[in-house]
């Protein structure tokens, strides 16, 4: 199992702490899989800084490979820390 740190920007990471997204798409490049923590900071784009917010998730399922999917990229599903 892997952390991942990850920028996330505002409207994006609102969302997943509010529960409202409960998924993120990806490039596949870090060799994601099932159980793997996802750490998200919130990244402001216009100051180009981290704004000091962060929420760790975990990563419950890995969509890749589908035609509902680009090649190179993955949706992961996420579940809060136990």
């Amino acid at each position: 199992m892997k952390t991942h740190e990850m920028k996330t920007w505002p409207r994006f990471f609102g969302a997943v702490m509010s529960g409202a997204k409960t998924f993120e798409a990806r490039r596949d490049d870090r060799g994601f899989e099932v159980g793997d923590r996802l750490m998200l900071r919130e990244w402001d784009p216009e100051t180009q800084a981290y704004t000091g917010a962060s929420l760790g998730r975990y990563v419950t399922y890995i969509l890749r490979g589908t035609e509902h999917v680009a090649p190179g990229f993955c949706i992961l599903a996420l579940g809060r820390e136990p």
